[in-house]
């Protein structure tokens, strides 16, 4: 066994960025110890999407099939006028996209994402995982690092040959790593709300269209982005809308008055959805300058939304997330004689593919948000592509696939 593999791996965040890390790096024969600062693991969040670039992933890693059971496989993305309810566009998925992707796309409750990666976890005996761990500071020596975490009023010292912080936009190893980002507000808020598929909220979602798809509503003001979750029980909601800066957190409190004025003018079903939802919760978006680095010589790296939190405009950051760590995890396991070296070079493969991600999310923004011409422009090029065409422009994003080693 290589000397870097009779180490370990020490993650500090269970979310997916860390549970998918944890379970990439043990399949490489890595001890791994898992470092969560809540006191037990709840998903963030309501509902995610799944492209086949990270579904790919997660089925190499032996977690699909505990997921697919509450997934949904939406047959399209769907994008649609809000105030006409007319469609503009659709890209097919379903069974057209397992073919050209030779992955499915899955929308699923982020909570069943992440119990199918923690009952894979539960299968690996070198992985441990401890709730209620904070980290209180980190040292970098030559070959190892060593995370100070308080657990219970106790304080360990936990050493690895390489130390991930995959603990989110507000991520404590970058700032005890060293690493000079810092998280800035968007400007941007997203309401979240989950509604029972049999509810009057459920009803009006069936009613404009959205019952089997990923369907995005555009207007001006705002979007609204809705699709089936829980195997079908359940719809997840999430609205766009510009807003001031809440409380740092997951979630916060802001004026709902926000997001019913800002579906003022949509169509009738559509607009009703601001209060039949019942209870939107308000999630301020938080990026990080993806500029900075996110290795350091010393065997330290960021992943997910600790190296480069982005909007959420491409439906790209748990995928981003889930590449980087099995990506990172094939880099370090490719030059076992130099794991620290292999830290700058996973970063430099992986800086284009998230700069470009990030440039989709920016487009989509604007074109989903588009008034006057630029949205008459809009309408006139999505109607003159075809979804086969639409499907190809996906290809580099949902066509990815991970390098089977360092060196490609």
């Amino acid at each position: 066994m290589d000397d870097t593999r009779s180490g370990q791996v020490v993650i500090v965040g269970a979310g997916v960025a860390g549970l998918t890390a944890a379970l990439a790096f043990s399949e490489r024969g890595y001890l791994v110890r898992l470092f969560e600062q809540a006191p037990r693991l709840e998903a963030a969040g309501a509902g995610i999407q799944l492209s086949p670039n990270a579904t790919r992933i997660l089925r190499q890693l032996g977690v699909l099939d505990r997921l697919l059971p509450a997934a949904v496989r939406p047959e399209a993305v769907v994008l649609k006028d809000a105030a006409t309810l007319r469609e503009l566009a659709r890209v097919p998925l379903g069974e057209a996209a397992e073919r050209r992707w030779q992955a499915p796309y899955l929308v699923a409750h982020r909570a069943d994402l992440q119990e199918a990666l923690m009952a894979r976890l539960a299968e690996q005996p070198d992985i441990s995982l401890v709730t209620g761990a904070r980290v209180g500071g980190v040292a970098a020596g030559p070959h190892h690092t060593t995370a100070t975490v308080e657990i219970a009023g106790k304080t360990i010292e936990a050493d690895g040959f390489l130390l991930i912080g995959a603990d989110g936009v507000w991520s404590a190893i970058r700032a005890f790593g060293g690493f000079a980002a810092q998280s800035r507000f968007s400007g941007e808020l997203a309401w979240r709300a989950t509604v029972s598929a049999d509810s009057v909220a459920g009803e009006a979602v069936a009613t404009v269209g959205a019952a089997n798809c990923v369907t995005a509503f555009l207007h001006p003001g705002f979007h609204l982005v809705a699709y089936p979750v829980s195997n079908g029980a359940a719809f997840n909601l999430a609205a766009f809308t510009r807003g001031e800066i809440i409380a740092e957190g997951w979630s916060g409190h802001a004026d709902p008055e926000i997001l019913v004025g800002a579906m003022r003018g949509t169509a009738a079903a559509l607009a009703r959805l601001a209060e039949d939802a019942g209870l939107w919760t308000a999630w301020p978006i938080h990026t990080v300058d993806q500029a900075q680095p996110w290795t350091t010589p010393a065997g330290i790296a960021l992943i997910g939304d600790a190296a480069h939190a982005m909007t959420p405009f491409a439906a790209q950051g748990a995928a981003m997330a889930i590449e980087d760590a099995a990506t990172l995890a094939g880099f370090v396991a490719a030059s076992p004689a130099d794991p620290w070296g292999a830290l700058a070079a996973w970063e430099k493969m992986r800086r284009p593919r998230i700069a470009k991600v990030a440039r989709r999310g920016a487009v989509n923004r604007f074109a989903w948000h588009a008034s006057g011409p630029v949205a008459v422009a809009r309408n006139l090029f999505l109607k003159l592509r075809s979804p086969e065409k639409l499907a190809a422009d996906l290809d580099w994003l949902y066509g990815w696939q991970a390098p089977d080693s360092g060196g490609q």
